[in-house]
Order: structure tokens, then C-alpha cells, then sequence
């Protein structure tokens, strides 16, 4: 069977399960446990005491002001960054304090960054391949196998890329080429999903189409994620929970719909979001 072949087959089939937004919260596992954490960067501390719990199978969104420490708890997440203090503890793994666990951490996750580091010349395909590197030589001269190639057809299809598959990354548009980070991200079939702003590049016409298909990928693979939005109309949307920093701390961290304007005044102040 031709790679087109599996990319006409990905095209054909359907998502054949519908979701509700609005569906009532059933309380869930931790994924991932956050107590007393505090990073600090030179004098300054960026995240101060930060006491969370992720919900696994949820989707929770982070919002704050510029320079709040958003992306600072992604990298905690991610495995990228210590705290100077505090413990991070994963459903199935523990406490992340040693590399091993680390490693292990790693294995299971994926993270969508701002800066795409997608490789220009190398089709949308190609690219959403390599978030599959690990599963083959990377010095192999032969074809991906079909099922890899499928696999990375359904994630571009999850992100409405189907249709440009075979175009090179250098011919596609910013919004285009952040959704082919997320394909990237979501073909590795992640336990934990990070994204730091992951609509960022998005028209705002398609951010809510994204959006969905991204909660239809949580609901069909009981996936965990974790969004840094600036959106707050695609947070409160999108989202089971809210966690809003403000000052290097937690200002408000509970349910999307109880995101009301006295708590985007409490973590934007005047700022119109």
C-alpha cells in the first residue's frame, strides 16, 4: 500500500464520535502533583509555592499576564527545569528526583513549544514523522514503515492538514506550520500533552475548529493536557480548569466555568483579554 493510498484511507475515515463541552466535571486522578514549588532565576523568584494537581484526561488551561511564569511551569512539566524547592510528582512514576524518573517522564509526554522548530525543507508529513524518531534508526535508509505513515497522516488530519501532507513546510503559512507542531505532538500519542500557546500563530477563525478537534483527541485517547492560552474565551471554551497566575503564584484554580470577570480582574487587573 502507497503512502498516498494511507493518506486517502486517513481522509475517508471518520472521527465518529461527537463531545460535549459543557458535559459535567467528573472528578478525576491526578496526572500530575505540584506541592510547594518555587523556581528562581538569579534574585527573583518566577513561580513562588505553587500547589497544584493536574487532572489526568482533562484539559486545563494557564493564563496570566506576560512574563508571569507560564512557560516557567511548562518546563517544570516538561522535565526541563527543577525547582529550587518543592516536589513534582507523576501518576505511575513518583516524585521527579532523579534522572531516571526523569527520563521515564519524558518518554511519556509531549510538548508544543512557540517556536515551531519544524525543518523547512522536509514535507508536513516528514515533519510530523519525526516526532516518531525514536521508533526507528535514525540512520535507516529504508521508508518509514506504512503504519508510522499512517499514524502521522491521522494526526495531520486531527489538525485539518490532511490536504497539505506532501507540501514542504517552507511553502506553508505560520498558522499552518503551528498545527503541524501540534500533529507533531499529538502522533506520539502522548499520556501528558504541554502546549505553550499553541493557537498563538492560528487565524482566529480556525482557533476554535483546532481547539475542538483537540478536545475530541482527549476524549478519544484519555490524554492529559495543559494549555498556556491567552485567550480567555478559548480557555473558558475549551478547558475543564483554569489555574490563573499572577505574581509568581496561584490567583485562581478551579473550574473553566467559574473563570468569572472578578477573577480576570484579580490576575489581569485592567488588561483587556
Amino acid at each position: 500500500m502507497t503512502a498516498e493510498t494511507l493518506l486517502s484511507s486517513a481522509a475517508l475515515a471518520s472521527h465518529g464520535h461527537g463531545f460535549d463541552l459543557a458535559a459535567e466535571a467528573v472528578p478525576a486522578p491526578s496526572a500530575v502533583k505540584l506541592e510547594g514549588v518555587t523556581v528562581q532565576r538569579g534574585p527573583q523568584e518566577v513561580l513562588r509555592g505553587i500547589s497544584t494537581e493536574i487532572a489526568a484526561g482533562a484539559v486545563t488551561a494557564v493564563v496570566g499576564r506576560s512574563g508571569v511564569g507560564k512557560t516557567t511551569l511548562v518546563c517544570l512539566l516538561n522535565g526541563l527545569l527543577r525547582p529550587r524547592c518543592g516536589t513534582i510528582s507523576v501518576a505511575g512514576i513518583g516524585p521527579l528526583a532523579t534522572e531516571a524518573s526523569v527520563r521515564e517522564h519524558r518518554r511519556r509526554i509531549a510538548t508544543v513549544f512557540q517556536e515551531h522548530a519544524l525543518i523547512d525543507r522536509l514535507s508536513a508529513l516528514d515533519n510530523v514523522l519525526l516526532g516518531l524518531a525514536d521508533m526507528r534508526h535514525p540512520l535507516s535508509p529504508l521508508p518509514w514503515p506504512e503504519r508510522l505513515v499512517l499514524r502521522a497522516a491521522e494526526a495531520l488530519r486531527d489538525v485539518g492538514l490532511l490536504d497539505r501532507a506532501r507540501t514542504r513546510v517552507s511553502r506553508l503559512s505560520g498558522g499552518e506550520r503551528q498545527r503541524v507542531g501540534i500533529a507533531r505532538a499529538l502522533v506520539r500519542r502522548p499520556d501528558l500533552l504541554l502546549a505553550d500557546e499553541p493557537f498563538a500563530s492560528v487565524d482566529v477563525t480556525l482557533v476554535r475548529q483546532l481547539g475542538q478537534e483537540l478536545v475530541h483527541a482527549v476524549s478519544r485517547t484519555g490524554m492529559t493536557v495543559v494549555l498556556v492560552l491567552h485567550q480567555i474565551d478559548v480557555a473558558r471554551t475549551l478547558a475543564d480548569r483554569i489555574i490563573g497566575l499572577s505574581n509568581g503564584s496561584i490567583a485562581y484554580d478551579g473550574p473553566a466555568a467559574g473563570f468569572d470577570d472578578a477573577a480576570q480582574m484579580r490576575i489581569f487587573g485592567g488588561e483587556s483579554k
